[in-house]
Order: structure tokens, then sequence, then C-alpha cells
């Protein structure tokens, strides 16, 4: 659940006192302008991953004599910036993964702090991941200017993380309008450059092509799976959603069902949950906007995807589930009366919600049925996903962000 992973590693931060040794810089901003040559950049999940690449390919455009060196994954590393650490094992779910990791996260920061002491980059720029970021940007100690690309969601819990932004980082770039005037009321000056998933978001296949490439039947009824990128989610959420799929099937003979595979995930870890149902049941890997494309209707794990959903406009419902005690660690801290971005950015509930003790799957068929059986129902939700994909902002998002950037660092 993005709203929860970052609640953990506050309790730790004293022990890392080490790594922490940037601290005993002057916490004065004592940059000087140059021209910038080296960029350091820090995501930590397949989401920011993608949005990281957006941001460095727009700014390799506008100068591509900057070298990129930072931690990513494969969306980073096509734009051949140096991986100095891969993400894949990064990704977290709740309290104890975090606990589990957390020597891998502390090791981290410490490869990072080193990296920029001796490469001496002209900026630092982080991409979500807050848990981690703003730990790091507080250690870093304004050594560098320090840039936060893709806001903390401090909006939606502990909002005393505002402190920390306001001290820390040079520059914030916010994707969503409300993010702007949060923190304008907080005197914090944030940019709204939009969101970059309104270039991303493109569905790359004809729909025959994809039907016959990957033996869908077009004669029958279409309903995606989308259960989300971590092993994690996948074994809690994904038998849920099958458990949902069969009930459907028992109501609509004639649907067939595809899961929009993370291409970061072992299909293994599908199989598994897969084998237990007898449904007429496709993997597809590594195509989640064609899968949201040509499904009729849509069951999607609570995250990024949420928001990829309703720009494609189709109807969908949002589905989550963590385990227990993740759940009443964290959720009292969340403020936010939805947890799906598309909720969120609309600003009331344009979109079923399914969480934890309510991810029943008898709801969750009964929502879908309905979104088959009445196609006023699916109408409208569909109307009201084109608001919600206007009020991202117009295309270019990466690339007002990348001119922004460069415009401040060569102040």
């Amino acid at each position: 659940m993005n709203l929860l992973k970052t609640l953990f590693f506050r309790k730790f931060d004293k022990r890392n006192t080490q790594a922490a040794t940037i601290c005993s810089l002057s916490t004065e901003n004592n940059f000087k302008p140059r021209s910038v040559r080296k960029i350091f950049i820090v995501c930590g999940e397949p989401s920011g991953d993608l949005l990281a690449g957006n941001l460095v390919s727009a700014m390799q455009k506008i100068n591509p004599q900057i070298k990129f060196c930072g931690v990513g994954g494969l969306r980073l590393a096509e734009t051949q910036t140096k991986i100095l650490y891969d993400i894949g094992e990064l990704s977290v779910m709740g309290f104890f993964d975090v606990l589990k990791k957390l020597p891998k996260f502390l090791q981290l920061k410490k490869i990072i702090l080193k990296q920029i002491e001796t490469a001496k980059p002209d900026c630092l720029i982080l991409v979500d991941f807050s848990g981690f970021n703003l730990r790091l940007a507080k250690a870093v100690n304004k050594r560098i200017p320090v840039i936060y690309y893709v806001s903390p969601q401090i909006w939606a819990s502990r909002e005393g993380r505002i402190n920390c932004i306001k001290k820390f980082i040079s520059k914030i770039f916010v994707l969503f309008k409300f993010e702007e005037e949060f923190y304008k009321q907080r005197q914090i000056q944030a940019t709204w450059v939009g969101h970059p998933l309104i270039d991303l978001v493109k569905p790359s296949a004809e729909k025959n092509g994809l039907l016959d490439t990957s033996g869908i039947n077009p004669d029958k009824k279409i309903i995606a799976l989308l259960p989300g990128s971590r092993k994690q989610e996948i074994r809690l959420i994904l038998p849920i959603m099958l458990k949902a799929a069969s009930l459907i099937n028992k109501t609509i003979p004639q649907t067939q069902f595809i899961i929009a595979k993370a291409p970061n995930l072992d299909t293994r870890i599908y199989l598994a949950e897969c084998k237990k149902f007898a449904l007429d049941l496709k993997i597809i890997n590594g195509r989640t906007h064609d899968c949201l494309n040509i499904a009729q209707a849509s069951m999607v794990c609570s995250g990024t995807a949420t928001l990829e959903a309703a720009i494609i406009q189709k109807p969908f419902v949002i589905v989550y589930k963590t385990n227990l005690f993740n759940y009443l660690l964290y959720r009292p801290q969340i403020k936010v009366p939805y947890i799906g971005m598309a909720n969120i950015v609309a600003g009331k509930k344009v979109v079923p919600e399914f969480i934890q003790f309510g991810a029943r799957p008898e709801a969750i068929a009964g929502s879908i049925v309905e979104l088959l059986q009445n196609p006023l129902s699916a109408s409208q939700m569909s109307k009201e996903l084109k608001i919600i994909k206007d009020t991202l902002g117009a295309p270019g998002a990466a690339e007002r962000a990348a001119k922004l950037i460069l415009d401040f660092l060569q102040k």
C-alpha cells in the first residue's frame, strides 16, 4: 500500500551514524551555479523507475552531455544511466518486510553517500520512495542541491515530514495540482508539472493483434486482473481476484480472464495461484496498458495502476489487502478517505474500493458483474474517469520538469 510504506524507517535513523557522516557539513545552501555535468538519481520501485527513466530521457534531450548515475531498474538503465544499485530487492510491503530488508537500506545509504562524496554530482534527484529518500536528503544535508520529483504523500499521512522537506529539499516538483496548493498553504514553493503517465499510458497493440498472439477468444467478455508488482501483493491479492473471477464466471459463463504480469516478477508466482482455479485464464507479460485497454472491466491493485486504468478510461474496481498486523499498525495514520489515487484525485469515490476486510470475492464479483451487465453504469464510470484524466495536466510533464530542473541548477 503506497500510503503505508514510509512509516517504519524513522525508528532506525539514529543507528546509521556512520552512513550519515555527510551531516557534519554546513547546513547552509553553499552550492554555486555551474554548468551541469553529473546528476545522481534515486528511485526504489518499478513505478518510480518508470518516471525516473522518463525524466532522464527528457533531460538528455535538452543536454546530452550530462552523465547520470544512480539507483534504479530496467527503465532507468535504458537511458544509459550508470546503475549503482538495482532496485530489484528494494520494493517492500509492510513492517516485517522493511525490517527484513533494513540492512540492505542501510548499506545502500552508505553506498550513495560515498558516491556523492567522491563523484561530486551537481545535484541529487529523488523520485518517490519517501521512506528512504527523505532520510537520504537529511544525510546529504544540503551539500548539493536535492530535488524531489514525485512528492512524498504527506497529504495522506505523517504531515510532520514537511519539516524535513522544508529543511533539506532545494526544489520540489509535484504531479498533482492539489499538491501544489497543499505546499503553498504551508509556505513551501512547489511546482506542478502535470503527470507523466499522460504520455506513458499508450496501449501499444491493436486489440485484434493482442487477441491473436495471446490466444484470447474475441467472442467472450474479457476481465483483466492487475494484482500488483510485488511478490507479497501477488500472494495476498491474486487469490482474492481469482476467487472473484470464479464467481463472475458462474454468473456470466462467457467470460475469460487475463493477468497483467509485472515484468520484474517470476511467472511461477502467478502459476502457483492460478493452478487452483479452473478458469479460461491467460498470463500476459509486461503489457499492462494493453490488458486494460482490451478488457471490458478490470480488478486493479491500489497504486499507480489505478491512475493508468483511469487514463485508459475503462471501468475497473480497486482491490487491496495487506497482512493484518500491517493494516492495524498503519491504517490509523492515513487521513484521506480513499486509498485509490483515481479517487483521491477525483475527491470522491468514482471507482469502488475493496480494501482489507472489504476485499471479499463476493462483493468484488458483484461489482464487476454490474459493470458488465449494466452499460449505463460502465458508461458513467468511463465519463468520470475522463474527468480524472483531464485533471492530470497536458502531455509533456517530464519535459517541463526537465527544463525547470536544469534552469534551477544553472541559475
